[in-house]
């Protein structure tokens, strides 16, 4: 079964032109099966010496869910504008279905399948934030920042819920515009698994500033 999971996987990669797609790896799944959907690719290009995304949306019908099947190698900076493109597409669209939904496809590591994760609603924006709000800010060294505070990734827990608050409060998250969507998507499981015990304090997740 395993064997015919893995072709599967595959052929999907290698599915648009014969043109490879390198999933990212995660060591777990969040959706396992999305019914009704198009794919989207974009694919890693070198020309010369520059990083290229070239993406194909031929097939993403507006009434269906899309699977974004991302290169793991593309910086944030070539893939986001991509995404903006295609959401605005989609909510701009008479035959849009507010039942559809978004998400990024990537490899359960360890039961060698192909998962989903939804990001349909998430805001992104290509700008630095208003730095009067709390903010974590992920940088390409593998760092993150807490506030004006260099942590490693280990450190971040302690540093939330340690932070002073006068009231109910956010944490807003931006990435670093060259960091590579595999570290990007590894961020995202990481934030979602922390444990914040500091009443009045949330993560803000609609929002994410890439700059």
């Amino acid at each position: 079964m395993k064997k015919i999971v893995f072709i599967g996987i595959c052929l999907i990669l290698i599915s648009c032109g014969k043109k490879e797609v390198l999933l990212p790896q995660i060591l777990e799944t969040v959706v396992a099966d999305v019914k009704d959907h198009s794919p989207i690719y974009m694919f890693f290009k070198i020309d010369k010496k520059d990083t290229l995304v070239e993406v194909n949306r031929k097939s993403s019908i507006v009434s269906t869910n899309w699977l974004f099947n991302i290169d793991k190698r593309l910086p944030l900076k070539l893939v986001i504008p991509e995404i903006q493109k295609l959401q605005a597409k989609k909510e701009n669209s008479e035959h849009k279905n507010a039942a559809a939904d978004n998400y990024f496809t990537y490899m359960d590591s360890q039961k060698k399948t192909l998962a989903f994760l939804p990001f349909t609603g998430i805001v992104y924006k290509m700008e630095k934030p208003n730095f009067e709000m709390n903010f974590l800010y992920f940088m390409k060294n593998g760092k993150v920042k807490c506030n004006n505070q260099e942590l490693e990734k280990s450190e971040l827990e302690d540093c939330l819920n340690n932070l002073r608050i006068e009231h109910e409060s956010e944490i807003n998250i931006g990435y670093d515009k060259n960091l590579s969507f595999e570290n990007y998507i590894s961020n995202r499981f990481m934030l979602k698994k922390l444990v914040i015990k500091k009443l009045g304090l949330s993560i803000n997740f609609k929002t994410e500033y890439i700059y």
